[in-house]
């Protein structure tokens, strides 16, 4: 969530943030509600001192031998009271954060406005896209035709959106993690492998969770949901913890399966691995400070750019604009690969900023030096490194041949056992 002193400070800058995004929520109440609290806590603050106060009177009084029973009477008083104000106190904060929990990051200066993909604006482009002399295949009629991908077994089995990739195709989707993990390691990332479900708190705590519910799987009878990113068990490893700010920025790499529902997604990308409800994913994510954040966000972009540059894989880098922005992030790039079936970039790398957003949600503090009182806010950032399957999907149409064969990238290949070339099988 935001500071709240941003809203006190600047009411009118959250109002034209919220309006600009298209949402609506009571600020100016959520001001009297925080005024009232405040003004509360006072009131509290004051009473529990005159209980302090009273209770060493009648400790007094008692070792005197006189009578305490006036002051007795007043101790019961001043407990009620604070008791009956604490109550309020406790109401009014679950008004507030109902509302701090819906209010969206500050956006970057640089955000474009607008309220749909096509507002993203392109950054750049690299690669040259491929221009190929026969009918181009999609993905998964290539990996069909070449053994290595079961669909229908799978819908069988799971129902839709689930997949068998097999032999070669597991090889290619192993390499590729690897891939990803040994050349993060080479900039000084920490590997982990995350646990692959939460407690809600976690989830909550770097996401909205009203928005996001939909798309996440609840385990029956368990306060755990599976995981849609390692971002999420990542950015839970240090909750509630202060950090030593000599040691940031951190920066991890997570690798692990991923679960999504896809609800909203009915009817899009129905055929083949591009759009699943299970599939693999490393992550990158950084613990780092504020003054720290805005060059890490490029950092972790160039390192997704980085992988899909080595894979020869043509992209394209856009900012995404306010109203695709989602909550948690102040700004986010996209690298979408091209998809020569279809004829377009697709999404395939997000890249976000969160600065102190989830942060303040988790309790995830630093202090420059071991003995310093002050503590600030961590900012946190997380990006793709490599979504597998949709890699898997656009090598297989990016790298194609007439006569059916895929070619593998030359990066990978060492971690396929040498393997150059995936050719259908003979009959």
């Amino acid at each position: 969530m935001i500071d709240i002193k941003i809203i006190r400070d600047n009411p009118e800058l959250v109002k034209d943030m919220l309006s600009k995004r298209g949402l609506n929520l009571p600020i100016d109440e959520l001001l009297k509600w925080d005024k009232e609290r405040r003004r509360l806590m006072v009131e509290v603050q004051n009473l529990r001192h005159r209980k302090n106060v009273v209770s060493l009177e009648i400790a007094t009084m008692k070792k005197e031998g006189k009578d305490p029973s006036t002051l007795m009477q007043e101790m019961k008083t001043l407990t009620d009271d604070i008791a009956r104000l604490e109550d309020e106190i406790a109401e009014l904060e679950n008004k507030i954060n109902y509302v701090m929990m819906r209010i969206p990051n500050i956006p970057h200066e640089s955000v474009p406005l607008g309220t749909s993909e096509e507002d993203n604006v392109e950054v750049r482009r690299w690669g040259k896209i491929p221009e190929f002399d026969f009918d181009v295949k999609d993905h998964d009629d290539i990996a069909i035709s070449l053994g290595l991908l079961e669909i229908e077994r799978a819908s069988k089995v799971a129902g839709a959106r689930f997949y068998y990739i097999k032999n070669e195709l597991v090889k290619l989707n192993l390499a590729l993690i690897r891939f990803a993990l040994d050349l993060l390691a080479s900039k000084g990332f920490e590997i982990y492998q995350t646990p692959y479900m939460l407690r809600r708190w976690v989830v909550e705590g770097v996401t909205s969770l009203q928005d996001f519910e939909d798309m996440i799987y609840k385990i029956e009878g368990e306060d755990l949901y599976l995981i849609a990113t390692s971002e999420h068990s990542l950015a839970g490893l240090h909750a509630n913890e202060i950090l030593d700010g000599r040691c940031l920025p951190l920066r991890y790499a997570g690798v692990s399966p991923c679960f999504r529902k896809e609800a909203g997604a009915h009817g899009k990308d129905t055929k083949g691995i591009f759009r699943v409800h299970q599939f693999e994913k490393v992550e990158q994510f950084v613990f780092c400070k504020p003054e720290q954040s805005w060059e890490e966000h490029e950092f972790l972009l160039s390192n997704a750019e980085e992988i899909y540059q080595k894979l020869g894989l043509p992209y394209r880098v856009v900012n995404i604009c306010l109203g695709e922005l989602g909550v948690v992030a102040a700004k986010k790039y996209d690298i979408e690969v091209w998809m020569p079936a279809q004829r377009r970039y697709r999404e395939i790398v997000s890249c976000s900023n969160c600065t102190d957003y989830q942060a303040r949600r988790l309790n995830i503090r630093y202090r420059e030096a071991p003995h310093d009182e002050k503590t600030r806010y961590v900012h946190t950032l997380n990006s793709t490194a490599i979504a597998t399957e949709r890699t898997i999907a656009a090598i297989l149409e990016n790298y194609q041949q007439e006569d059916g064969s895929v070619v593998i990238p030359k990066v990978l290949q060492p971690y396929m056992d040498g393997i150059e070339v995936l050719k259908p099988k003979k009959k």
